[in-house]
């Protein structure tokens, strides 16, 4: 069918071609045309008889593409009927491809006709949309001048960067090409690894090796492939955001359980892999080898491992390693990172021991990212030993064992058995310990150590290989593994150590023996083999342990709700934050005090330090004087003599003091309703810190004591009020010292008459000779009323005498005293008289006391002490508002912030009940959303 329909096409061609040439004029007949169009096309046409065409010369034959005249064409002649064909074969073959030729030309001329046809009818049919050119917004016309599309096309990522993204396609067929000719060259289904393999056990160890160095070569293109994808993603080249890896989230969760309260026991119920081994067993080195990087502190003979570190491995496109409470990010394929890394490892180590001890069961985590890193998570546990030398804590032996069974009594925990190859097998500690944790050798895995040490040394590598098996052991295993883990160089590089391996058993007897098979060897298949091992316990434990968190949350809601209906469970941080938030309020409200409370408060603890030495030191001396300019001298000068030495500080320590109890007085305050005794502690310790912290300007004495000095030095009262208030402070004064004197000589003497009638109380004899002696005393002040402050030795006598006629037996030093408040009582009372007196006395002072026998210097002097007191205390408030309540609420911030970065200081200051549960709470809740998170996750990856 398809011949007559591309026949019929090729018919119009040709009539078309005829009737339009520009060649030959008039009309051809069908016969008259070409004898190649005619016999590829017209032989297939029913009613077609073919005859010879008639030659003529009328006209003359022209090419419809060039004016040359053509060649008159010599047709042989046709013969019909059958006719032999075998001696004529290439003519036969020369004209099929003719044909060919021309049938191809044809359908090409004929298809691009109607093609062209009929794209010119589609083009009719649609209508004009001109018209409606103004529905469609100018800015999507213009848009190419707001958008530049050749920056965007720049931004886009080049050919050639995609390529490098495409597996390497001449390697993999490569290495198809070997595992071809390796399949092909031994019997169908042969294995490497099988122990049952038929042939010479040479021909048996070469396949192996043959069959590890094809994998090895295609997991190393793959590493690279791998690595080169991570780092695009890292660049940004694919802007998209990378989920948490599953590794990462099981790693916080076991980091959050190390927080949580142990009592509960259930950290030990989530696997991980923990290390074991005796000391310099070469466990470090093995985990080391695992990690693909020297990560640990190295020592000869020294225990180097003083504490528990958690190793989290993930995969990665840089190989670095980060602590879990620090950002910064250690290169390890640097040496200077790779030294920094071991340093702070050992530091913290340190840092855990507490006095007096060698190892601690604190753990130190650390996460190791990298390409090709198998996922899992390893607790490296400090050595077994044997005995404990010197230097070493009493109890260090019995902490390891401790330390080694909390984390190996866990029934999901991995044991991952280090025993030391080059030594006998009968000195080994650490296989009884991992027997009696488990077994039935379940959940534990055997790796020897320095086998090529074990190698030399031993006579019989047949005991190698019954250590490998277990048979030396009271210990059952899953698995057993034989490792190199270098030469005992510790300079040397992981990747020497990995080559130095692979040589090792390439040559070794023991894999040539088959005493090992060839899976049981090198640390690469050790972590292939712990790794899956891992992820199949995690597997199978996680959701139970999950569902175990769901009834201790229960457990503990219900418990805060019936102790605690009406309070929000806030943690310890929560409640530090509230805390804070409290305290800095109360720090504020320090600046909203009045400055008339602020002055008022500071004068009266000014005079109560300074009136002891006012009245004592400068006032009675001065007033024994006889006249008034020796009293005024007298004064000035003490005045003189304080405020150089004494007053300033004296204004500053009351100041400080004032500030304290201030700012106690709003820490302590309690709030009603609203107080919550749980932050006294915390606001305590925050106040006494503050307070330690804070010290007075430096330079506040020196100005203070100009402005107390120029205040004392000046005696002019300028009105009758002030004179008032001067002598109103002075009988304060006065007053308060004669109560004092009066309670003195009523402990001296014991009580009266009265006292001692109705109350039924004695005197001491002590107090009998007291009270012998100041009536005495009294009576020879009433005899003379000006007698001086002190006693003559001839009146001591004189009074001695008159006592011990009476039978009173006294001691001079008794007189003196018993005088010393008898007559500091007589003259307080005088003054008081004396202070009565000048009430009416202002008149005389604004003369100068002239053509008057009164005299009042003395209320002239506590009119000066009253003033100065006014002007230290306005000094002091203006340099308390302006200054030091701003750096008393700085140093408060800044012991806040101290007190919130300790977390030994917020358990020590907020505690109790509803502090542990409410921790409690929130550390459940926490692992458990990590654990559902994970467990999704973990589903999402099958």
């Amino acid at each position: 069918m398809w011949r007559l329909r591309r026949a019929a096409v090729a018919c119009e061609v040709c009539q078309s071609l005829v009737k339009h040439s520009s060649g030959i004029k008039g009309s051809l007949p069908l016969q008259k045309l070409h004898l190649v169009s005619r016999s590829i096309y017209h032989s297939h046409h029913p009613t077609l008889k073919l005859q010879r065409p008639q030659l003529r010369t009328s006209f003359q034959q022209f090419s419809s593409l060039t004016n040359l005249p053509l060649r008159k064409l010599k047709f042989s002649p046709i013969k019909y009927g059958y006719q032999p064909r075998r001696n004529f074969w290439p003519a036969r073959l020369a004209t099929r491809l003719l044909k060919l030729r021309y049938l191809i030309l044809g359908s090409a001329v004929g298809g691009g006709y109607t093609a062209k046809k009929t794209f010119d009818q589609w083009k009719d049919m649609i209508p004009d949309l001109s018209e409606y050119k103004w529905i469609v917004p100018d800015i999507v016309w213009e848009i190419d001048e707001y958008i530049d599309f050749e920056k965007i096309r720049k931004a886009l990522p080049n050919s050639e960067d995609l390529v490098k993204l495409a597996p390497d396609f001449d390697k993999i067929v490569e290495s198809l090409n070997l595992l071809k000719d390796f399949f092909t060259s031994g019997s169908p289904g042969e294995t490497a690894f099988r122990a049952t393999d038929h042939g010479s056990e040479s021909d048996k160890h070469f396949r192996k090796l043959k069959y590890q160095r094809i994998l090895e070569r295609l997991e190393k293109e793959n590493k690279e492939l791998r690595k080169l994808v991570l780092q695009k993603d890292d660049k940004g080249i694919h802007h998209r955001k990378l989920k948490k890896s599953l590794i990462d989230m099981y790693s916080e969760v076991l980091d959050v359980l190390s927080d949580y309260d142990a009592s509960y026991n259930t950290q030990d119920h989530l696997p991980r892999v923990v290390v074991v081994g005796d000391q310099s067993a070469g466990k470090t080195s093995v985990l080391e080898m695992i990690a693909q990087a020297r990560i640990f502190p190295r020592g000869s003979g020294e225990m180097m491992t003083r504490s528990p570190v958690k190793v989290t491995l993930s995969e990665g496109p840089h190989h670095v390693a980060l602590f879990k409470d620090s950002s910064r990010e250690f290169d390890l394929t640097k040496e200077e990172d790779l030294a920094a890394l071991r340093h702070e490892i050992e530091l913290r180590m340190r840092k855990n021991v507490k006095e007096g001890c060698t190892v601690s069961p604190e753990t130190i985590s650390l996460n190791v990212k990298g390409p090709g890193l198998q996922r899992m998570v390893l607790v490296d546990l400090p050595g077994v030993i044997n005995t404990v030398t010197s230097g070493m804590a009493p109890d260090t032996k019995e902490t390891i064992f401790s330390i080694s069974k909390a984390y190996m009594q866990n029934p999901n925990a991995i044991i991952l058995c280090i025993q030391d190859g080059s030594v006998d097998a009968e000195r080994s500690i650490v296989t009884d310990l991992v027997s009696q944790m488990d077994p039935h050798g379940r959940r534990t895995i055997f790796v020897l150590t320095k086998v090529d040490l074990a190698e030399k040394n031993v006579a019989s590598p047949s005991r190698i290989q019954q250590i490998i098996e277990g048979k030396l052991f009271p210990m059952k295993a899953l698995g057993y593994f034989a490792v190199v883990t270098g030469k005992g160089n510790s300079s040397e590089s992981i990747e020497a150590i990995r080559e130095y391996e692979e040589e090792f058993f390439q040559n070794s007897k023991l894999l040539k023996t088959s005493m090992l098979k060839a899976h049981q060897v090198t640390t690469r298949n050790l972590s292939l083999a712990v790794s899956d091992c891992f992820w199949k316990m995690v597997r199978e434990s996680v959701e139970q342990q999950a569902d175990s968190f769901k009834a201790t949350r229960f457990n503990l809601e219900t418990e805060w709700k019936n102790n605690y209906p009406r309070l929000r469970e806030l943690d310890r941080n929560e409640l530090f934050e509230k805390a804070k938030n409290e305290i800095l309020d109360e720090v504020i409200s320090l600046s909203q005090v009045t400055p008339k409370h602020w002055e008022e408060i500071l004068q009266q603890s000014l005079w109560e330090r300074v009136s002891t030495h006012v009245i004592e030191n400068i006032y009675l001396p001065a007033a024994q004087t006889m006249n008034s300019g020796t009293f005024n001298t007298t004064v000035d000068i003490k005045l003189k003599q304080w405020t150089d030495k004494q007053l300033p500080n004296k204004a500053v320590e009351v100041a400080w003091e004032t500030l304290q109890e201030e700012f106690s007085r709003f820490m302590t305050e309690p709030k009603g309703k609203e107080h919550d005794d749980i932050f006294d502690k915390l606001k305590e310790a925050v106040k006494e810190e503050s307070i330690k912290r804070h010290k007075w300007n430096d330079f506040a004495e020196d100005s203070l004591r100009v402005i107390q000095h120029n205040a004392l030095e000046d005696r002019s009262i300028s009105d009758k009020q002030q004179w008032d208030a001067a002598i109103y402070f002075m009988e304060e004064a006065l007053q308060a010292r004669l109560k004092d004197t009066e309670n003195a000589i009523e402990n001296m003497v014991g009580p009266d008459w009265k006292k001692r009638w109705l109350y039924w109380k004695n005197r001491t004899q002590e107090q009998c000779v007291h009270n012998e002696t100041k009536n005495e005393l009294e009576k020879m002040l009433k005899c003379n009323e000006e007698h001086p402050a002190y006693l003559a030795s001839d009146e001591i006598t004189t009074v001695r005498k008159n006592l011990e006629s009476r039978g009173v037996e006294v001691d001079p030093s008794l007189i003196k005293d018993t005088w010393h408040q008898v007559y500091r009582r007589h003259f307080l009372k005088t003054a008081l008289n004396h202070c009565n007196l000048c009430r009416r006395g202002f008149y005389y002072y604004q003369r100068h006391f002239v053509d008057s026998e009164l005299e009042c210097n003395d209320v002239v002097l506590f009119w000066r002490i009253q003033r100065m007191l006014a002007i230290t205390a306005n000094t002091l408030r203006q340099q308390l508002t302006n200054t030091e309540v701003r750096r008393l609420e700085k140093n408060v911030k800044e012991v806040l912030e101290d007190f919130a970065e300790d977390s030994e200081k917020k358990i020590k200051l907020l505690t109790g009940k509803r502090v542990q549960l409410a921790e409690d709470l929130k550390k459940v809740r926490e692992i458990q959303e990590k654990l559902d998170a994970f467990i999704e996750a973990l589903h999402q990856e099958k």
